[in-house]
């Protein structure tokens, strides 16, 4: 399906471009991004209907918005997404690379599909979706790319070997692109979340739910609006001097790494 404008006003001339946006926090950042003026492409590889959701949580603020279908660990999907957005909303300048997946286990048990599938989506995922946005942004001489990744990343998780090497990696591809596009005027940061309220989270158990709360210095769970309002600040004017951070938003839990 290709990019379906919900709003016809779209002369904000920064175009924003959300993956996993259909839910959790990607919704979030779509929608504080949308109330900054952004005109915003929701991202989702299978959530159509959540996409449609966020884009009409943000045409009812009064923002332009659309939907797109959009794989990152394709990169044929992904040059469609782009090219959907740019015939509708116009080039994205700001990128917000927030699709993962999990495939959690022991490494002793983990096969090479549980690897391969988690790498290709969360880490080669960014690369082709930043691969694809670079050329519109340094054009327009601005860009702001985030990449979305965990407080896992830096910490290790037992079981999750996988997910958590291609947090980590985020960092190293972040930091490169950010020398890389400097000159340009586009920045390229990470924010690590910890643990966040999500539908994902809340059918957890509870005493898994508060032996992870426990965990963290400031003793409960993050919520998305908390997350996205520190991408929203990252995208934004006001941090044009800010390139190669990585900025956690996990309530202190991974203090020290």
């Amino acid at each position: 399906m290709g990019c379906a404008l919900t709003r016809a006003d779209t002369s904000e001339p920064r175009v924003a471009l959300v993956t996993g946006g259909s839910k959790g926090i990607g919704a979030a950042v779509c929608r504080v991004l949308g109330r900054d003026g952004r005109a915003v492409a929701v991202g989702y590889a299978s959530d159509e209907r959540g996409a449609k959701d966020v884009a009409a949580a943000i045409e009812s603020q009064g923002g332009g918005a659309c939907v797109v279908h959009c794989d990152v660990a394709d990169a044929e999907s992904v040059d469609a997404a782009f090219t959907d957005v740019e015939r509708t909303l116009g080039p994205v300048t700001v990128l917000v690379n927030n699709a993962g997946v999990a495939a959690d286990g022991l490494v002793l048990r983990m096969s090479d599909d549980s690897w391969d599938s988690v790498l290709r989506t969360n880490l080669t995922g960014a690369f082709h979706t930043i691969r694809r946005a670079s050329k519109a942004m340094i054009k327009a001489r601005f860009g702001r790319i985030v990449n979305v990744s965990s407080a896992s990343g830096q910490m290790g998780m037992p079981g999750q070997a996988n997910y958590a090497a291609a947090k980590a990696g985020l960092l190293g591809l972040t930091r490169s692109v950010a020398r890389e596009l400097a000159s340009r005027g586009v920045t390229a940061n990470v924010v690590a979340p910890g643990p966040i309220e999500t539908a994902m989270t809340a059918g957890l158990s509870v005493d898994w739910r508060a032996q992870a709360a426990s965990q963290v210095p400031l003793g409960r769970f993050g919520t998305p609006d908390e997350v996205a309002g520190v991408i929203a600040f990252l995208c934004s004017d006001a941090a044009g001097y800010v390139t190669g951070a990585l900025v956690p938003v996990d309530g202190g839990l991974a203090m020290g790494h």
